[in-house]
């Protein structure tokens, strides 16, 4: 039974969002004791040269306005940390991920808190966790050539640990959007809980 989900949502149509639909569908059929909600319509910080210097200072070296510099970023992976299953609900925007996702990709991906690096290359820290990816788009088909956020997506999350991953599409929606849309629905109540 899934204890606490971690539930993103990064498309930044707050209404009418497939994906929010999607996920939405999803937290509810997996049901949880907990919900962490993450919300990327309000959009995160990106890097700047100051939160990078304060990443790469060691912990028990920084000083209180680089500490400040990392909290949101700390929060972040608390909350990947705190959940056993992660719901993301992403839109396919240009053939990729969401400015918005990728700047919380960025805020998680920290070495020593989510991967480590070893002598036979990076390893993620995040194991034992589940992902169920809820994806939309106009027109590019999910694992087509084209998709270039799906398994970038894939990529990021297996290295941080977690590669045990979920896709429920509902891709090329421009073309037929009720009949992908039940599709995805149906897929929804297929997914192990």
């Amino acid at each position: 039974m899934t204890k606490t989900i971690l539930h993103i949502d990064a498309s930044a149509r707050r209404e009418g969002s497939a994906t929010r639909d999607l996920s939405n569908r999803i937290v509810n059929h997996l049901g949880a004791a907990r919900i962490i909600r993450r919300d990327l319509a309000s959009p995160l910080p990106l890097l700047t040269e100051d939160w990078i210097s304060a990443n790469f200072t060691p912990g028990d070296q920084r000083n209180d306005a680089q500490r400040e510099h990392l909290a949101l970023s700390d929060s972040l992976v608390g909350e990947l940390q705190q959940a056993d299953t992660i719901v993301i609900g992403l839109p396919i925007y240009n053939f990729s991920v969401p400015a918005a996702f990728k700047a919380w990709i960025d805020l998680v991906a920290r070495v020593g808190l989510t991967f480590s690096y070893t002598e036979n290359g990076p390893v993620g820290l995040l194991t034992d966790k589940r992902v169920v990816l809820a994806i939309a788009s106009g027109g590019t088909a999910v694992g087509s050539e084209i998709d270039f956020a799906t398994n970038y997506v894939r990529h990021v999350l297996g290295f941080i640990g977690i590669t045990n991953v979920d896709v429920v599409a509902a891709d090329k929606m421009a073309l037929d959007a009720e009949a992908t849309l039940n599709n995805a629905h149906k897929a929804v109540t297929e997914l192990a809980a």
